[in-house]
């Protein structure tokens, strides 16, 4: 099984081989997370020391994996085939991300943590969302200049982030717009433009999920242009959970212009020995009429996805639900498919 793309690249090579930070965004039912989850696995299969990381406090990543909520510590939850790569995970929160800023910048240590006793850090990210995001992907960034900056800690190849959804996802990045009015000066703006930096050089893709569905299509073209506005790189577009194609073109035209040949119909489930009358034959006709309906309208939004100027990958729905299984089959497919 592999996903599919709108251009014609190299089957099976990534397609974006000089990022290390994903971003993985899309509206709310379309399965970001799991797309998140998938991804960090296909990267962990080329080989990758990978981390995976959540910044919404859902607890998605510990649900998909079935495993403890993760806690403010990066944590090994998967391997990539054959041992072939690891995959950690980290659960982000603007708290303990505050508080280790604290303690690496101002070695305040046993002081931080007394700060957050009185509530003092609550009220700071509470007033200030903008520092909020500021902590939460400054995290991320400590993350992907470990080499640089930390020798003895954990080195990432790749780094996947389970971001918030494609309304907000703009905002969220743009940490020095967020901060214009509050600190023009100071380490609070200096991490700003540093995180910036990196969330705007080509080490960073953003990569937006959706359905073959009206409002996430329209939602992920209208996150495409106000990304872009504001200077993020777009990565790919995921189409996640599509249906398997069970009619040919021919078919769903006899159905959609309702001149299907019941005898024939008849024929066919009496040769495979089911026993027929007009209730199932119709109600047989009026399920393959809505399949087709649903098919056309799904290819009507296929069609506006790949005008989107972005690449285009295709994730199947699983059949028995997201388990372990089902996010290595889907890792296997954004792997062959390039996206990772």
């Amino acid at each position: 099984m592999s996903a599919q793309h709108n251009e014609s690249p190299s089957p099976g090579q990534p397609h974006f081989p000089g990022v290390q930070l994903h971003i993985v965004t899309g509206k709310g039912g379309t399965g970001k997370t799991t797309v998140a989850a998938a991804l960090a696995l296909a990267l962990a299969s080329r080989g990758k020391t990978v981390l995976l990381c959540e910044v919404e406090g859902r607890q998605g990543i510990a649900q998909l994996f079935d495993v403890p909520p993760l806690p403010y510590e990066e944590r090994l939850i998967a391997r990539g085939p054959a041992g072939s790569g690891d995959a950690y995970a980290l659960a982000i929160d603007a708290e303990s991300a505050l508080l280790e800023y604290l303690d690496m910048y101002y070695r305040l240590g046993r002081a931080g943590k007394a700060l957050d006793r009185f509530g003092v850090v609550e009220f700071a990210t509470t007033i200030a969302p903008g520092v909020r995001d500021v902590l939460l992907t400054g995290k991320v960034y400590e993350a992907a200049n470990r080499n640089r900056r930390n020798k003895g800690a954990r080195h990432y190849d790749a780094i996947v982030m389970d971001a918030p959804p494609t309304g907000r996802i703009a905002q969220f990045l743009n940490v020095n717009n967020e901060l214009a009015g509050l600190a023009k000066v100071g380490p609070i703006k200096s991490q700003a433009d540093t995180v910036t930096t990196l969330l705007r050089s080509p080490r960073t893709a953003i990569h937006l999920v959706t359905v073959l569905e009206e409002m996430p299509v329209q939602e992920t073209g209208d996150g495409i242009a106000e990304l872009r506005g504001g200077g993020l790189p777009v990565g790919g577009v995921v189409v996640n959970m599509v249906r398997p194609q069970d009619l040919d073109a021919d078919e769903r035209k006899h159905l959609l212009e309702d001149d299907v040949d019941r005898g024939e119909l008849v024929h066919r489930l009496e040769q495979a020995g089911v026993p027929t009358d007009e209730l199932l034959v119709e109600a047989l006709v009026e399920e393959g009429r809505h399949h087709a309906e649903r098919r056309r309208l799904e290819d009507s939004q296929r069609e506006l996805v790949e005008m989107l100027d972005a690449p285009s990958y295709e994730l199947p729905r699983l059949p028995g639900g997201v388990d372990m299984a089902g996010l290595y089959e889907l890792a296997e497919a954004l792997a062959q498919g390039g996206l990772a």
